[in-house]
């Protein structure tokens, strides 16, 4: 637990430091700038926030498995403005003559801030993945089927009666009445139609052919088939074969 704790303070001792030179160079490169008074003291808190709430949702998105490529384009922006303000401010740039470049950048640094925290606060947040109801249940609880039916008990052994000693005459007759079941309508037939004389004699000629190549009477269904009648026409043909 102690070491824990001496990790933490050392974490906490370094960001602290580390965070107060960055913003210390921030506020003398925005100051070189001409960005005096409070808005010196702003630059610093600007860059910061962008920063962390980049990092921020940059976690997010990798936790959820989505792509994070907009909040590290961000996180990468504020991070080259941070190293920048340490790098310029290392007795490599002349603060008492800051480029043209350099005061335009750090002027139109408030925009470009503005846009980025626009869209880190306002992409949508990735949704967590809904727990299935039947991981809820309790430990005591039976799991349903699949349907979602409730078995019944066999009818046979609801309705068979008791065969013990101690039964009563009516227990004598254990034959049970068969149960009949719905006898299903027998199809009405199809009545025959009427064909034309020349359809009924192209019938004939093919019931003909069909006997003298097998010697067995012509089927009126592959009579029906060869002619490219309906299934409808089956029992026409067959009055005419």
């Amino acid at each position: 637990m102690r070491a824990q704790l001496a990790r933490l303070d050392a974490v906490i001792i370094q960001a602290v430091i580390a965070g107060a030179l960055s913003f210390s160079h921030l506020h003398d490169l925005a100051e070189a700038a001409r960005q005096g008074g409070w808005k010196a003291w702003a630059y610093p808190i600007s860059v910061d926030l962008l920063l962390v709430a980049a990092w921020r949702r940059m976690r997010e998105q990798q936790r959820a498995g989505q792509p994070s490529g907009g909040p590290r384009l961000w996180f990468l922006v504020a991070l080259a403005a941070s190293l920048g303000a340490n790098v310029a401010t290392a007795g490599l740039l002349d603060l008492d003559h800051v480029p043209a470049w350099l005061r335009v950048v750090v002027a139109g640094w408030p925009a470009v801030a503005f846009f980025g925290g626009t869209l880190l606060a306002h992409a949508p947040h990735p949704q967590e993945t809904p727990v299935p109801a039947s991981s809820t249940k309790g430990p005591d609880e039976e799991p349903h089927s699949a349907s979602g039916a409730v078995e019944m008990p066999d009818r046979n052994m609801i309705s068979a009666p008791s065969t013990g000693p101690d039964s009563g005459p009516a227990s004598e007759d254990t034959t049970a009445d068969p149960v009949t079941a719905p006898v299903a309508p027998a199809p009405t037939p199809v009545p025959a139609v009427a064909l034309p004389p020349a359809l009924v004699e192209r019938v004939r000629a093919l019931a003909a052919e069909h006997h003298t190549a097998t010697g067995h009477p012509a089927d009126p269904d592959a009579v029906r088939t060869r002619l490219g009648l309906p299934p409808s026409m089956t029992a026409s043909v067959a009055a005419h074969l």
